[in-house]
Formats: C-alpha cells, structure tokens, sequence
C-alpha cells in the first residue's frame, strides 16, 4: 500500500473513531434527557399532589376558621345574654310583688337576646292567665294568644310541661301549633313553675327570614323562665311572713295592752290590800295593846291574887297577843315597803360590825341547837344600807338556818364582792333539810310554809322571807334560793357597796320603766 492509501485509510480509521465516539455519546446523550423528562413528570406529579394537599388543607382552615367565627359569635351572644340575664335576676330578686318582678324585665334583654317577638304571662290571685310583657305583638293578637294556649290542646299541655320546647326540638303538631298562634317560625316556649306548678310562660322568637334558634338560646329563655318562677314563690313567701307579722303586731299589741291593764288592776289590787293591811293591822293594834296591858296587870297582882290557873291563861293570853303583835307588825313593815312609804336610813355600814350585832343576838340559839355557825373570811368592807333593816334580813335568814339544820350540822355565812355592778353577794347556807324543788317558787309567797315536820311543830307565819326580800329589794338589790330536799339550802341577796352604786341602779330601773 502506498503512503496515500494509508494516509487515507488513517484518515478513514479516525473519521470512523470519530463517528463511532460520537454515536456512542449521541446514544447516551438521547438515553439520560428521556430519563430526566421521566424524573421531572415524577416530580411534576409530586408537586400536584402537595399543591392539592396545600389545597385541602387550605378549605379545612377556611371552614375551621368560619366555624370557630361562628362559635365566637355564638358564646358572646350567650355570655352577653348571661350578663342581661344576670343583671334581671338581681333586679327581679329585689321585687315586693308580682307587677314589680315583670316591670323588672326590660325589653332591652330581648334585643340583646336577638328576638322580635316576646310573651310573656303569669296567673294572678284568680289564677286566670294575664299578660306581664309583650313585645311585637298587637293587645288583640297577645289575647287570642292566651285564649289559644288556655283551650285544650297541645298548647296547653306545653304549658303544663316542666321542660321547654323550641323550633329544634318540638313534635310536628305541637310546632306546627306554635307556628300559627305566635306566627313565628322560630321559637322558643318555656313554662314559668313554681312549687304548686306551672303558673305561666315565657315565649321567645322570631319571624321567618330571621336565623333559627339555638340549643344556647333555649337554655338561656328556660333560665329566665326559672328565674321568674323563683321570684315569684319569694315575693308570695315575703307576703305571706310579711301579713304574719302584721297579724302577731296586732296580737302582741292587744296582748301588751291587755296586760297592761292586768298589771294596772293587779297594781290597783296590791295598793288597796297594802291600805287595807295598814288599816286593818292599825286598828288591830289599839286592842291588843289594850289586851296585853290588861293581862299584864292581871298577871302582876295589882287588881288583886289570881288562882295559878289563871295566871297561867292569862300569861298564855299574853304570849298570843306578843305573836299577833309581831304579826301585824310585820304586815305592816311589809305593806309599808311595798307601797314605797317606809323610811330607809341608808348609809355606809361596815359589814362586820352587822354581822357582829347579828351573830351576837342569834349566839344563843346556835349553842341551844348544838350547830356550828362559821363566817368566811370578808374582803369587802362596807355596804350602802338601813343597817337596822339588814339585820333583820340576816335574822330571819340565820334562823331558819338554825330552825331546819340538824343538831351538829353546818351554817355558813359568806360575804363577796359582785365586780360588775358594784353590788356585794351575802349568801347563807345550811346543811338542813332542804326544800323540795315544787316549794322553791312558792317561797316567797305571803303566809306560804313548806309541809314538812319541822313546820308542823313550829309556828310561824309564812311572812318573814316575804319581808326580807321587800327589804333587799327596797335597796335595789335581789334575792334567790338554790336548794335540794335532804342537802341543805342557800339563800342569796345582794346589796349596794356604796351610794354610787344605789342611784346607778336607780336611774337603771327608771329608764327600763
């Protein structure tokens, strides 16, 4: 082969190379575009599906944004319609009765409730069906209303019910009823209850191209309902309290009056048996005077010798005349004090020059009846009394303590200080006999003596704790007993410490007066 040939058979060779490495590239070049065109499409597809899926996603938060709106919307209405519920409630809650409960309901209320037409009824005192509040209606539609609803039917059993019926809830009938009597296609009717039963309604609603009601609405309406009822059933129970009272004012009045004038008469009885004892026990004294000074003279001899026999009558004569003595004069001491004309010696006493003078006298009967008189230590030093009179008292008291305990028995005689008035407490206690629980009331009482063995075999007149009480009291002071049959007694009686705390206690009674 020639240079020529060879040079073109090179030139051939790399040509062929050439075209060969270019098929090669032009192959795989063709192969990885139709898998790219392939991956884009995968891709293509991907994207639609997320750009769909975007979309879903979008709708859902749209309509989840307009149901939430709509929630909103709905709790403010409730919240709203709470608060003007809220703020009728209270108002009603303050009515005196049954017109003022419904001038407390404002129309305003429903507005904010959002309804147009509104009903509402009560029974009065005649239970016949009135209209307390009407909004939207004419008076003649709201009486037909009634005179629907009062016929028998499903109105007036809806009436009847215990629970509330709407546009979302009612039977056919019933709403189809509701419909045509308050010409509103949304609604809500609730009856008004109290303890005796259904004594009204509350109707709500709203004409056709109004939204409907909601479950929300009803609740509130039934609230209000109940609220109604509620306060109806308080006004009828303040009335009620309210013409009770009037009535017990009435009889408490009578009764004060009448009490009073038993009190004046009973006053009147007192103040003449007072005169007439003073009367009586003056006219008495002249001939028992005259009575013992005879016995006395005849006893003595100086008319001339009396047979023993005699003497001895007459000295009983003369004894008998001593006790109606001390009788009379204790009933007139005692009708003296009561009628405020005994004169008082008040002063300022030490006390234990009184229960010196008093122990000193009564010595002899402790020792005759073998008891033990013991007197506390005294921490007070004096008392604004009539010493005289006061001692009496202790006398009287201190004797019966002698006359009814037991020989080797026990008499205490205390004195304390009372710190919240200025009084002092004197107490006289025994370990005697004692007096049975039915005795103790009547122990104050004139001329009274417990039945018991020891009054059987002692005389006495039943006036002498009478007379020392008059006496504690005519010092502003008291006196009580505690005592138990077969444990002894103790009599208690206060008395002034000083002057201050007598006209304290004066000035005290006459206010209370």
């Amino acid at each position: 082969m020639d240079t020529s040939t060879l040079e073109i058979l090179w030139v051939l060779g790399i040509v062929i190379f050439v075209l060969l490495c270019a098929t090669t590239y032009l192959f795989y070049a063709t192969l990885t575009k139709e898998e790219t065109v392939n991956t884009m499409k995968e891709e293509h597809k991907k994207l639609m599906r997320s750009f769909n899926d975007l979309d879903e996603q979008a709708k859902m938060i749209v309509r989840t944004d307009l149901e939430l709106n709509k929630i909103r919307e709905e709790m403010d209405k409730r919240l709203n319609g709470l608060n003007a519920l809220q703020r009728t409630s209270r108002q009603m809650s303050q009515a005196l009765n049954k017109s003022e409960i419904f001038q407390k309901i404002s129309p305003v209320l429903f507005e904010d409730l959002g309804f147009s037409r509104v009903l509402i009824a009560s029974m009065d005192d005649s239970y016949i069906l009135k209209i307390r509040l009407n909004i939207g209606y004419t008076q003649t539609q709201a009486e037909a209303i009634l005179k629907e609803i009062t016929a028998e039917g499903p109105l007036k059993t809806a009436l009847q019910e215990i629970h509330s019926v709407s546009s979302i809830n009612c039977p056919g009938k019933t709403r189809e009823k509701m419909i045509h009597a308050f010409e509103a296609e949304h609604f809500i009717f609730s009856p008004v209850l109290t303890q005796s039963g259904g004594i009204g309604f509350v109707f709500a609603g709203n004409r056709y191209n109004a939204p409907a009601v909601t479950q929300g609405d009803e609740e509130l309406i039934t609230i209000l309902a109940g609220q109604i009822g509620q306060s109806i059933e308080n006004v009828q129970l303040f009335e009620k309290v309210f013409r009770s009272s009037q009535e017990l004012e009435l009889k408490v009045a009578d009764r004060t009056k009448q009490l009073a004038g038993a009190l004046q008469k009973v006053n009147e009885i007192s103040n003449k048996k007072s005169e007439f004892v003073s009367a009586v026990s003056h006219e008495l004294r002249t001939p028992l005077t005259s009575i013992k000074g005879y016995a006395a003279i005849l006893i003595a001899g100086k008319i001339g010798e009396v047979p023993p026999a005699v003497k001895e009558r007459l000295a009983k004569i003369n004894s008998h005349s001593d006790n109606l003595v001390s009788l009379i004069n204790d009933l007139l001491d005692i009708a003296r004090i009561e009628s405020g004309r005994q004169e008082m010696k008040f002063a300022v006493y030490k006390i234990k020059n009184i229960i010196e003078n008093v122990t000193d006298l009564l010595a002899p009967q402790v020792t005759a009846k073998g008891v033990k008189l013991q007197i506390s230590p005294i921490s007070l030093e004096g008392v604004y009394v009539d010493s005289s009179q006061i001692e009496r008292v202790l006398i009287n008291l201190l004797s019966n303590a002698i006359k009814f305990t037991p020989p080797n028995g026990t008499i205490t005689l205390e004195v304390a200080p009372k710190l919240d008035d200025g009084y002092a407490v004197f107490s006289v206690s025994d370990t005697g006999i004692g007096i049975p629980a039915a005795d103790i009331q009547k122990l104050f009482s004139e001329f009274f003596r417990v039945d018991n063995e020891i009054n059987q075999n002692v005389k006495g007149t039943g006036l002498g704790l009478v007379l020392a009480k008059n006496i504690v009291q005519a010092h502003r002071g008291k006196m009580w007993v505690q005592s138990q049959a077969g444990r002894g007694t103790t009599f208690y009686f206060t008395l002034p410490s000083s002057q201050k705390s007598y006209e304290e206690h004066m000035k005290l009674e006459k206010t209370n007066a």
